[in-house]
């Protein structure tokens, strides 16, 4: 019985000039053409602790038979620096069988166990006083083809929470969100929980699951916003007397939640309730942004490498803490000593310089 391969090399740990051997998952690979007229492959090559863009300059038709996304690759190759980041040139390749290794080391995954999560959203639908939106909440996390995916699947393939329980994660954090700031600003909690909960249900409909996170033909041609809306017509239809004008709010809080036409709403917000779920997704999304992109970047510096979606660089290091006051410094603390030590006061000092020194005048 063979042994399981234990990692050695670690995205996060590369360094310009290493010479790398090691496995890693294929997140990406597409072979281009290079100004000269040469094929090439540019792939990105993943582990949970960071993700590296990496050339292939031979064997191209090879990698074209045997690579795919999704894939766990043995790499050989060394590390270059290109416009300011890490690259990998790899001189050699080859597919690993997955029984080999330990598939944790390539999928990064939600810290907090999705079960303990399910488990917490339960109960905050359980406290919602509208019985019908609690029956309806509790009816779709209920129902196995939407409670199964939800374990594990990721909330999007780059941009935020891209990761195995990803989307349980982000609906979670919506979903807390929302219970304290509708208090906040007394607005309807019912509603805003609701729509924190289905903003994004459907993706287990546009997305594909892992190893290889890919948009499906449903998700391409009709989107998770439209999809939503289908979800809650199949539950609130199933429910005898569901209010017809609770399932408008509620579609509309879905439909609004990208918060404005460019962004792919076909509606902007316009109740209270669905502007706030807008602006709870929109922040939790992009702390979540910054939170991968500070841990993913391979950067050394205090800075990450430009980040496309987010527009800027980030700081990656924890801003400072002072939980006391900063002590004088020993200079300072030396002199106070000495005219402590010495039993006179300021005045007494200055008297006594005076006499020694009429010609300077001593303030």
């Amino acid at each position: 019985m063979e042994h399981r391969y234990n990692k050695k090399q670690w995205v996060r740990d590369l360094c310009v000039k290493d010479h790398v051997e090691e496995i890693f998952l294929v997140k990406s690979f597409n072979v281009l053409e290079g100004k000269d007229g040469r094929s090439y492959g540019a792939m990105n090559l993943t582990d949970t602790t960071g993700t590296i863009d990496a050339r292939l300059w031979q064997d191209i038709q090879k990698a074209q038979n045997i690579l795919f996304v999704g894939a766990l690759a043995r790499i050989e190759g060394k590390i270059n620096q290109f416009q300011g980041k890490k690259q990998l040139i790899i001189s050699h390749f080859s597919i690993v069988d997955p029984s080999r290794v330990s598939i944790d080391d390539f999928y990064s995954k939600a810290e907090v166990d999705p079960q303990r999560m399910m488990e917490q959203l339960e109960a905050i639908v359980a406290n919602l006083g509208d019985v019908y939106i609690k029956k309806l909440l509790s009816d779709v996390l209920l129902a196995p083809e939407i409670r199964g995916p939800l374990f594990y699947y990721p909330a999007g393939k780059t941009i935020h929470h891209a990761y195995q329980s990803g989307l349980l994660e982000h609906i979670l954090s919506c979903t807390n969100l929302a219970v304290s700031l509708s208090r906040h600003y007394n607005v309807n909690e019912n509603f805003v929980v609701a729509g924190a909960i289905l903003h994004d249900l459907a993706k287990i409909y546009e997305l594909t699951s892992f190893p290889s996170v890919e948009y499906t033909d449903e998700g391409k041609l009709i989107g998770h916003l439209p999809m939503c809306l289908e979800i809650i017509d199949k539950f609130a239809n199933a429910i005898p007397e569901f209010p017809r004008d609770t399932k408008m709010h509620l579609k509309h809080i879905v439909l609004a939640h990208h918060g404005e036409l460019e962004y792919g709403s076909p509606k902007v917000p316009m109740t209270s309730e669905a502007y706030l779920v807008h602006l709870i997704d929109f922040m939790d999304s992009k702390m979540n942004s910054l939170d991968q992109a500070k841990k993913g970047d391979t950067n050394s510096s205090a800075w990450t490498h430009p980040i496309r979606h987010l527009n800027r660089s980030i700081y990656r290091f924890d801003l400072p803490f002072y939980g006391e006051e900063i002590k004088p410094q020993v200079e300072e603390k030396e002199a106070r000593e000495t005219l402590k030590g010495d039993g006179r006061n300021l005045g007494e000092i200055k008297e006594s310089l005076g006499k020694h020194f009429s010609h300077l005048k001593i303030k």
